[in-house]
């Protein structure tokens, strides 16, 4: 357990029996009343978020997460699978723990998994993630590079602006933390 007012971003805590990672954390000392401390939180099993404001004398559960390199397999219906890397046991996530991140997962995707004993909870992607443009529209006559971009739907359904000289099967990197054009990656 630690003080409310030990409470960071990032850090995983039970509240209500529920895992929560806090988003954001900000400590309140308005004049001479007591210090609170005002979270947004996002539960780690169905991804909803929600606002709670602690007292400075209460105390919270700390949630430590086990991280496992795990690759992507598949994926069949709202389930996805993966495999540990050392051990070669399959796990299967839903769609909810995912969140985001299905916009991102291709076979052979090597990513982290976080364990909440010894269940899986959620994951974490890479920082960037290389994937095949399926569609898009042609380059426009006369359009210079930084003068416009354009939409272009990726080989997982994500939809994100590129450059004009972006074509269809054109394989470009994108930065998962951000669904942001990074470049275009030269293939062999």
């Amino acid at each position: 357990m630690i003080d409310a007012t030990r409470i960071r971003r990032g850090m995983i805590i039970k509240l209500e029996d529920q895992l929560y990672r806090v988003l954001d954390c900000q400590l309140i000392t308005p004049g001479r009343w007591k210090a609170m401390v005002q979270t947004k939180l996002r539960n780690i099993r169905d991804g909803s978020q929600l606002e709670y404001r602690f007292r400075s004398e209460d105390r919270v559960e700390q949630a430590y997460l086990e991280e496992v390199e795990m690759i992507y397999l598949y994926r069949d219906g709202d389930d996805f699978y993966f495999m540990n890397l050392q051990t070669y046991e399959q796990i299967k996530l839903d769609v909810e723990a995912i969140g985001d991140g299905v916009n991102y997962l291709i076979p052979d995707l090597v990513l982290t998994i976080e364990l909440y004993e010894g269940q899986p909870v959620g994951i974490k992607l890479p920082n960037t993630v290389d994937l095949t443009v399926v569609e898009t529209e042609p380059m426009l006559k006369g359009a210079t590079q930084s003068a416009s971009s354009k939409p272009a739907k990726l080989e997982t359904g994500l939809v994100i602006q590129v450059p004009q000289f972006i074509k269809e099967g054109d394989v470009i990197r994108v930065d998962t933390r951000e669904d942001k054009y990074l470049e275009r990656v030269k293939t062999k």
